[in-house]
């Protein structure tokens, strides 16, 4: 994924009509896959909405190989509501 950026730097060229959204636990974050082969291209982050992430595979003239990585632990900033 990429570093978090403005989502007014977020441009659908081409396609939209072939994304799926995902939406859990807050309803904040927006996860969007797309409907034809599955693939994880982009969200609107739950920490700071005004924020968006990219997979880096999807991202024309990246080659995400050459790059360097990480390991986000996802448990670590789950958010859960317990209404009991």
């Amino acid at each position: 994924m990429t570093p978090p950026f403005a989502a007014d730097r977020l441009h659908i060229l081409s396609g939209r009509e072939s994304l799926s959204v995902y939406q859990f636990n807050t309803f904040t974050a927006e996860h969007y896959f797309c409907r034809h082969c599955g693939v994880y291209t982009f969200n609107k982050t739950r920490k700071d909405p005004a924020f968006w992430r990219a997979n880096v595979g999807c991202l024309e003239n990246v080659d995400p190989f050459t790059l360097d990585s990480s390991v986000i632990d996802g448990a670590s900033t789950s958010v859960v509501i317990n209404d009991a």
